[in-house]
Parts: C-alpha cells; sequence; structure tokens
C-alpha cells in the first residue's frame, strides 16, 4: 500500500480486531498473507525472529499452566505480523506526512517527526543486533537465551544515549515545536481492493461461526 494513511489505518483496524478475538486474527493473518508479501518482510526485518521465538515460549507457559496459550499466541503473532508489515511498508518522511495532514503544522508536526525518529531508532536497532550477532559469530559463540539479556542491555543502553544526543541537538538549534510542512500522498487500486477485503475480513470475524454457515443454507 502506497498511501501510508490507508496503510496505518488498515493496520490500527486489524491488530484491534485481532486483539479482540480469535477469530479477527485468523482474519487478519489471512490478509496479512495475501496483502503484504509475508516472506519478503520477514527476510528485511530478521530481528523479528527472536520475538517470535519468545511468544511462541510464553505461549507454551499459559497453555501448560492455565490455558488459553494458543489464542494468545495467534493473536499476538498476527499483531506482530501487522507490525513487521508496517515497519517495512515504511518510506521515510511519511508519518510526519500523516501527522501534519491529520493535525495541522503545530501538534501533527510534532507527533510525525516523534514517529518518524522512532522509526529511525528501530532501523538503528535491527543494525545494532546484526552488528552483536556478527560480532558473537567472529568470536565462536552462538546465539541462545543467555545472550537475550546481554543484548538487550547494549541495545536499550546505545539508544538511550542516541536519545540524549538528539534531545541536546534539538535544543542547541532552538528548536520549541511546530514546523511549516505540506503534505502529500499518493495510491493505488491496490489500495483499494486491499481495503475492501481488510473491511470484509472485519465485518465476517464478528460474525459467529454458526450465523455464517447459516447465511449460506
Amino acid at each position: 500500500m502506497r498511501d501510508v494513511r490507508i496503510r496505518t489505518c488498515v493496520a490500527a483496524v486489524l491488530s484491534c480486531v485481532a486483539f479482540f478475538s480469535i477469530e479477527g486474527a485468523v482474519a487478519a493473518l489471512t490478509w496479512w498473507l495475501f496483502f503484504s508479501h509475508p516472506l519478503e518482510n520477514l527476510k528485511k526485518i530478521r530481528v523479528v525472529f527472536p520475538v517470535i521465538f519468545m511468544i511462541i515460549f510464553f505461549c507454551g507457559v499459559l497453555e501448560l499452566t492455565g490455558g488459553g496459550g494458543v489464542s494468545y499466541g495467534v493473536r499476538m503473532l498476527t499483531i506482530l505480523a501487522l507490525g513487521t508489515w508496517l515497519y517495512v511498508e515504511h518510506r521515510r518522511g511519511e508519518f510526519l506526512h500523516l501527522g501534519t495532514w491529520l493535525f495541522g503544522n503545530r501538534i501533527g508536526f510534532d507527533i510525525g517527526m516523534l514517529a518518524e525518529m522512532g522509526m529511525q531508532t528501530l532501523d538503528t536497532l535491527a543494525s545494532d543486533f546484526l552488528w552483536i550477532r556478527m560480532a558473537q559469530k567472529l568470536k565462536g559463540k552462538p546465539f541462545g537465551v543467555k545472550n537475550l539479556v546481554p543484548t538487550g542491555l547494549i541495545l536499550i543502553d546505545r539508544t538511550i544515549r542516541r536519545a540524549e544526543d538528539v534531545a541536546e541537538m534539538l535544543a542547541v538549534r532552538g528548536y520549541s515545536g511546530g514546523g511549516t510542512f505540506c503534505p502529500e500522498f499518493e495510491g493505488s487500486r491496490r489500495d483499494v481492493v486491499g481495503v475492501l477485503v481488510a473491511l470484509l475480513f472485519v465485518f465476517i470475524s464478528f460474525i459467529p461461526a454458526s450465523e455464517f454457515f447459516i447465511l449460506y443454507r
């Protein structure tokens, strides 16, 4: 989807549907499989695999202790898949266009800039993670559960340091909020098809299975 407005709206709606019901999660995951090029997305953001393994681990714990692990896993994996698609499809500056279009050159500009800074942080985290993995391979240390905590601490420390540097740079340049920006968007026919199919899946997810089959008798 080229239009960031449609892409963000579809991702938000499908994530909410996936969170509230298992049927919605299955419908949202089906949409993701057909419209997001899943294999290409997963190849571009391999850092998501440790998160997948972590979700699967907690699913197993929940299923063994109190049940509901499968439902939790399907919902969380679907939301993660949609988030991955939204991240991979993002183009630099899109959220600045979106924020300014929604809320204007004051609040909207600030929100869009924060969103863009967040996406840039995610890019940096993914790059740092790959460098850490490469360093571990050169040292002959396999990546496992024992390395998760040290790796996480390194990533958090670098993120905080970069945030401090950005805040200092904005303060030195005299930034006090807002800015002048003219948002522009581009779309395609595929965007319209994706929206219509997403709305259909949302509608179906709220119909009980028994009622759905009654409609076709």
